[in-house]
This record gives structure tokens, sequence and C-alpha cells, in this order.
């Protein structure tokens, strides 16, 4: 189903911006709260995925993906794990191989559409018994995980979340690295850059590896970072093969939980194809709103509680009873 948000997203004159909406959060914004607990969890490749835990002792658990080299140290992140703390549920963030603040330990990292080592934490937590509930909270490309892996296993059987909800979701992986490859999107296309390349640089002496660091260090978008890193780490032929495997939206039609996407639509990083208005409204599990302002991870919202409009919103969905 479409909707167009209840009760929807209406700020303020002066946050009708998608640039302010977009860095001021990223930049300013602080969320206090208590410390997390880490879990190491191993890979059956050798590798590890660090979780970090806020526990409230319920029965009840959210696990929130973030973004493009992101973390759970990130505002927004900590932003939605408060909120659902708020509401007796505890959360853990699944930190994205070498996004814990240690480098994993293979030229291999995460990706867009990187789905095992979620559908791994999802099925680890489930049999632990602790939790009656499990729902799933990604952030722009932790939300493409997110969707791409709810569709995957729409069918397949296994150990399903009970809800999901996904923000600022490049849902076409092709036309958001067009959008973000845009001149007027070079300040993002260099932060996000200056950070991929860094990583890679630091896994070049690992055995076996063979990467051309020179070149590396002179990509200037995202194409020509995935051509030659991301799709040969990860088994694709190029960065076109990479972004046709990965892009969530042709999982949505398959998704079968409860399921809330939210993309604003001045969202500068997402492109048209990123808004998928009929997909959404042939799944009746899934609900999409598109709000007309909110930026990238932005909805800043101006109240004593700190809490932004999305995260009330995810949390109003999520802790529905029609999960």
């Amino acid at each position: 189903m479409t909707v167009t948000g209840p009760p929807g997203y209406d700020p303020p004159a002066f946050l009708r911006n998608a640039q302010i909406q977009t860095v001021l959060p990223a930049l300013f914004r602080r969320v206090g709260g208590g410390r997390f607990e880490r879990q190491r969890i191993a890979t059956a490749d050798g590798d590890f995925i660090d979780l970090d835990w806020s526990r409230i002792g319920s029965n009840c658990v959210a696990i929130v993906c973030h973004g493009l080299e992101s973390s759970s140290q990130e505002a927004y992140m900590r932003g939605m794990i408060r909120a659902m703390n708020r509401r007796r549920w505890d959360a853990v963030a699944l930190n994205f191989r070498g996004c814990s603040g240690e480098p994993n330990r293979l030229f291999r990292s995460y990706h867009s559409g990187e789905t095992g080592d979620l559908a791994a934490v999802v099925e680890k937590i489930w049999e632990s018994d602790e939790y009656r509930s499990v729902v799933l909270i990604g952030f722009s490309i932790g939300g493409n995980v997110v969707l791409k892996y709810l569709g995957e296993h729409g069918q397949s059987g296994a150990l399903l979340p009970d809800g999901a909800a996904a923000l600022s979701v490049p849902c076409d992986l092709k036309a958001s690295a067009d959008q973000m490859a845009r001149t007027a999107n070079g300040f993002y296309m260099r932060r996000f850059l200056r950070k991929m390349i860094r990583k890679v640089a630091h896994k070049s002496d690992l055995p076996g590896v063979s990467i051309d660091l020179e070149k590396l260090r002179r990509v200037a978008d995202f194409k020509a970072f995935d051509d030659l890193y991301t799709a040969p780490a990860h088994g694709f032929r190029d960065a076109h093969d990479y972004w046709r495997q990965c892009s969530s939206r042709p999982y949505i039609p398959r998704i079968r939980v409860p399921t809330l996407l939210i993309n604003a639509r001045d969202d500068p990083f997402l492109a048209a194809s990123c808004f998928p208005y009929a997909e959404a409204k042939a799944n009746s599990c899934v609900e999409f709103e598109a709000p007309e302002y909110g930026g990238h991870v932005g909805f800043i919202t101006l109240n004593r509680r700190g809490e932004y409009w999305h995260e009330t919103r995810v949390v109003d969905f999520l802790t529905n009873p029609k999960i």
C-alpha cells in the first residue's frame, strides 16, 4: 500500500531545505544515553561482526543497521536506539564489517547488498530464545540491505523478523550512484570516498591481495570505486553487475512481513527510481511514505525529548499490535 504518511512530516519553514536536513543532524546532533555492550560474533569465513547492545531487560528487540561508512556511534543510530529503549524494547546496532572501529580481517568487507551477515545475526538472536519479538531497522544502504534480505527470504520459511522499517533507502543503486556523482553532491561524495579509500588501502598488505593503490587514490565516484574494489572483492563482474544484483527495489514485491519504507522527496542522494510507488502499492505488507521534506536521514524535529519525526513514526509502526 502507498500512503502519504500518518501524521506526516511537516517541518517549520526554515527546515524545509534538503541540505540543512542532511547536514545539520550529521554534524551537530548529540544524543545522550547509556553505554553500549559489545558482542563479537565469529563468521564462517574467519572474520567477525561486532554488535553493540543497549539492553533494558525487554523480551523484544530491534536490530538497527547503519548507512555507508557509518557505525553504531552515529547520532541517527543512537537516536533510533534511544527511541526503542523508551518504548521498553532492547536494541542492538549491527556494525557492518570494518565499521566498528577495528578493521576486519579479510579483503572483502560489506556492501549495499550483503545480507548474509544480517541473516546470521537474526538467526542467532532468534535461537537465543531471549526474545518473543524481533524487528529490523535500516538506514540508507542499511535500509537497502534490510529490504533485500526480507525479499530474499520472503518465501523461504527462514526465521524472519516480525516487522521492519527502512529509511532514506537507495533502492536503485545505479540511479543513486549517478545522483551522487552530480556536482551538487560533490561534498558528500568526497567525504564518503575519503573514508572508503583509506580502508581499502589499509587492506593492501593482506596476503594474496593485489590492488592498484595509485588508481584507487584517484577514484572520483562510486562507479570507479565499485569497479576497482567492491565488485572484484565480492564476486561481481563490475559496478553495474553489483548494482543490478544488489538493488532492493526488485525485492520489495517479495516482502512478507509488515514493512515501513520512508524516503523524503527532497533527499539529495536519491533519484526518482528510488521511490518504489508501484511495488509498494502492489504489496499489502509494505507501507511507503514519501514526505516532501526530510533530506537524507534528516526529519529534524524540535522538541524537549530530542526525538526526531522518523524515530517516533518507526517505533509507532513497529510496536503496533498489528505486528
